[in-house]
C-alpha cells in the first residue's frame, strides 16, 4: 500500500514512485500494472487509466528517471560555487549516487533514449545534458570546440555510469567512490578534450 493517500488527480505519481520501489527491489522484471495496481491498493484496471500498457510505464518510469537525476545534479551545481573542479566532482558524485541508488532506472532511461530518439525520454535526456553544460560554465568567446564540448559531456556521463556501475556490482567499495571520482574529474579537466571544450575558438 502506498504511504500516503491520494486521489484520482494523483494516482499516476503514486504509481511512478511504487514502480521506482520495486525497480530497487526486484529490477524491471518485477514491474506490471496488476501488481502496481495491487500495492497502491485500486483496482486492477486502473492503472490503465494514465499508461495503456507495461511499455508506456516504461517510458514514464525513464523521464520521471532524467527529471530525478537532473533535479539532483541542478541541487550539486547550485551548492558548488564557482570553482570548476569543485563543480564537477559535486555534479559526479551527485550522479554516481543516484546511479547506484537506483541502478535498474537508470538502465531504463538510457535504453529508452536510445530506442526512442526523439520521444520524452530524449527530451529529458536532453535536459539533463544541457544541465551538465551549465557546469562547464559559459561557452568561451568564439564558442570553443562545440564537438569537443559534447564529447566532453558524453565521456563524464560514459566514467561516472561505470564507477556506479563497479559499485552497483560490488567490484569496488561505496565508500571508496569519491577517491575514484576525484581521479576521474582530475583526469578529464587536464585532458585535452576539456581544453578544446573550454578554449576560445
Amino acid at each position: 500500500m502506498p504511504d500516503r493517500p491520494f486521489h484520482h488527480g494523483n494516482l499516476r505519481a503514486v504509481l511512478l514512485d511504487e514502480a521506482v520501489r520495486v525497480l530497487r527491489e526486484s529490477g524491471v522484471d518485477g514491474l506490471s500494472l496488476r501488481d502496481l495496481a495491487r500495492r497502491a491498493g485500486v483496482s486492477h484496471g486502473a492503472p490503465r487509466s494514465h499508461f495503456v500498457d507495461r511499455q508506456a510505464l516504461l517510458d514514464a518510469l525513464a523521464v520521471t528517471g532524467f527529471e530525478r537525476l537532473t533535479s539532483a545534479v541542478r541541487r550539486a551545481l547550485a551548492g558548488s560555487g564557482d570553482d570548476l573542479a569543485a563543480r564537477f566532482r559535486a555534479v559526479a558524485r551527485a550522479y554516481v549516487g543516484f546511479a547506484i541508488d537506483d541502478a535498474a532506472l537508470m538502465e531504463l532511461m538510457f535504453q529508452a533514449k536510445g530506442s526512442g530518439g526523439t520521444g520524452p525520454a530524449g527530451e529529458s535526456a536532453a535536459t539533463l545534458f544541457e544541465v551538465l553544460d551549465q557546469a562547464m560554465g559559459p561557452r568561451p568567446g568564439g564558442g570553443g570546440d562545440e564537438g569537443a564540448r559534447t564529447a566532453f559531456k558524453m565521456l563524464f556521463a560514459a566514467t561516472m555510469q561505470g564507477i556506479a556501475a563497479l559499485v552497483a556490482s560490488r567490484r569496488l567499495e561505496r565508500a571508496h567512490a569519491d577517491g575514484l571520482i576525484d581521479a576521474a574529474t582530475d583526469m578529464m579537466l587536464a585532458s585535452d578534450l576539456r581544453t578544446r571544450a573550454l578554449t576560445p575558438g
